[in-house]
């Protein structure tokens, strides 16, 4: 399994544009990243916590629904977030690569 997960993470990265990838567990810790920690640990907290809001306005919407993908893009990053269960997949990348 942990070979499928680098594998998985390794094919995302080398897609053009991707600036990083973060995998943050249920309570936002972090637990596999690209980026350096200072970045991982501001992205994560950030993104963990608007994910669980995104959740919330779409459960509050429709309670038999749910969130699995968000995608936030500014003038320097698009990002890509996968919200599941227990994990929490962030990619970043240049939107104009």
């Amino acid at each position: 399994m942990a070979n499928e997960v680098e594998d998985t993470l390794k094919r995302i990265q080398s897609h053009k544009g991707v600036v990083g990838i973060i995998v943050v567990n249920s309570e936002g810790i972090p637990i596999k990243t690209t980026l350096d920690n200072t970045t991982t640990v501001q992205y994560a907290g950030l993104i963990s916590s608007l994910s669980d809001k995104a959740r919330s306005v779409v459960r509050d919407l429709d309670p038999s629904n749910d969130l699995t993908f968000l995608r936030i893009r500014s003038k320097k990053h698009e990002i890509m977030v996968a919200p599941d269960k227990e994990f929490i997949l962030i990619v970043i990348q240049n939107p104009t690569d």
